[in-house]
């Protein structure tokens, strides 16, 4: 959904809760005040299971050579038990967790004491200090954008280290997974648990909170909508990008060193994986500015689903296709690579064009051409907290008239392309794709509920003019 906001005058600031005959208050902007069976229950299910689930998968690889089946038919048959399984598990190492210390602080520094340059000799990219979205209390946070830059210094270091310095080895994340898995544990927890008592104790803003008096629902989705420490450690922009999406790649050319170490070459899957997922990377970090007017920022709490997610989740199953590669080298051949190359690149134009659209949309204020023409939009208006009634354009033009969220389209693309690279002897590697597409599609059922709850009538208007949401003709 590509929507335009902007402020008007000082008297029409003024209304208060109604917008298009529907009211609107905080309760429908922003994650739930109650909470259902339903949701109770899905949060239940996640702060149980997740962690698990990444544990399961990273043993497999460990100690099944990425099988997820075979785990189960040996604790099935008897010819093993769990506490073999975990008797097997590296376990939490002083080495592990100086490195990970050591990273997490780099990133730290990196973000809170070394301001944008990049802005200043990169032509189109925008970084330093820029606004974020309006809150539903009326606030408008300033973020310093200098993901990009930490992206290059970070890297820069890194094969500094693999091509000179051989201060460590290049396969040292590899090496050192599983200990560090308890790390990012600890760390996705802590941070979690923090945020949630710094929502009861010391928000930052009071009015951005929501409780809904359930302790597990709280803490899964969080209290606070924007905390922060100081005035530039924000939680969310930190901990979304950095130190997760940094390490993406970093991880990526570890397990393709570990591949190298191991059977003296790197197949052209894991070079594919590597490039894919390495545009993936910079162009979140390229495009950290426009980060801001996304569903993570604009509407997300920070809690655990956002805290612990991004510390564990991200680093460790979003990389499963180069991990499984590592223990099945896959040497595609070439139409297979060619055709894989260029699903993933169609699906990364797709999503980065379509996005483009957008925020060409929003900064132009429609005053802008959408192939060729003047974009159609639809208008509408919503009310914040404070009572400030604001006024916005959903784009209705370009991609945006396929669907509501076409970007999402071209995301599944890309995500299927990775998981291609590794043949089909096993299934592990294809959870990303299973991941992404009940992901995104629950998050377009999720952003679309609260558009209904934020724009009312004219959001009914705006799907009526763009019916399908992620597939033209069918869905």
């Amino acid at each position: 959904m590509a929507a335009l906001q902007e402020k008007r005058s000082s008297e029409e600031r003024k209304h208060k809760s109604v917008q298009n005959g529907a009211e609107t208050s905080q309760g429908q902007w922003g994650r739930a005040w109650e909470v259902d069976w339903f949701s109770l229950a899905s949060i239940l299910f996640l702060l149980m299971f997740a962690p698990l689930i990444v544990y399961y998968f990273i043993m497999s690889c460990d100690q099944y050579q990425c099988s997820l089946i075979n785990p189960l038919v040996d604790l099935l048959m008897g010819n093993t038990h769990l506490s073999d399984i975990w008797n097997k598990t590296p376990t939490l190492t002083y080495k592990a967790a100086g490195i990970y210390i050591l990273w997490v602080t780099f990133q730290v520094i990196l973000y809170v004491f070394i301001p944008d340059f990049c802005h200043k000799f990169l032509p189109g990219y925008v970084g330093g200090i820029q606004e974020g979205a309006v809150t539903p209390a009326g606030v408008v946070n300033k973020y310093e954008i200098n993901g990009l830059q930490a992206w290059i210094i970070t890297h820069v270091i890194w094969f500094a280290n693999a091509c000179y310095f051989h201060c460590f080895s290049p396969t040292i994340i590899f090496d050192n997974w599983i200990p560090l898995l308890w790390c990012a544990n600890i760390l996705g927890y802590v941070v979690s648990t923090f945020a949630m008592i710094k929502g009861y104790f010391f928000p930052s803003n009071a009015k951005d909170c929501k409780f809904t008096g359930n302790f597990f629902y709280d803490y899964m989705m969080g209290i606070e909508f924007n905390p922060r420490i100081g005035k530039w450690f924000d939680f969310k922009l930190f901990f979304n990008g950095r130190p997760g999406i940094v390490a993406w790649t970093l991880i990526n050319l570890s397990y393709a060193a570990k591949q190298q170490e191991l059977h003296g070459k790197v197949t052209n899957s894991m070079i594919l994986v590597n490039v894919l997922q390495g545009i993936y990377v910079l162009d979140f970090f390229w495009n950290e500015s426009w980060y801001l007017k996304t569903i993570d920022i604009c509407h997300d709490h920070f809690g655990w689903y956002l805290g612990w997610g991004d510390c564990v989740w991200l680093p460790y199953l979003y990389t499963l296709q180069g991990l499984y590669l590592v223990y099945h080298p896959v040497q595609l051949g070439t139409a297979n690579a060619v055709g894989i190359l260029i699903l993933g690149l169609a699906g990364y134009y797709i999503f980065r064009v379509t996005n483009h659209q957008k925020d060409l949309f929003r900064r132009t204020n429609g005053n802008c051409k959408i192939w060729g023409k003047k974009p159609e939009y639809i208008e509408c208006s919503y009310t914040s907290v404070d009572g400030t009634k604001y006024y916005s354009k959903l784009m209705t033009s370009g991609f945006w008239g396929w669907a509501r969220h076409f970007n999402y389209t071209g995301d599944l693309m890309g995500s299927l392309a990775y998981c291609l690279t590794c043949g089909f002897v096993h299934i592990l590697p294809y959870f990303y794709i299973v991941y992404m597409a009940i992901l995104l599609t629950h998050r377009c059922i999720r952003d679309e509920h609260r558009c209904f709850s934020k724009y009312g009538k004219d959001w009914k208007r705006y799907t009526t003019k763009v019916p399908y949401r992620l597939i033209p003709g069918i869905f």
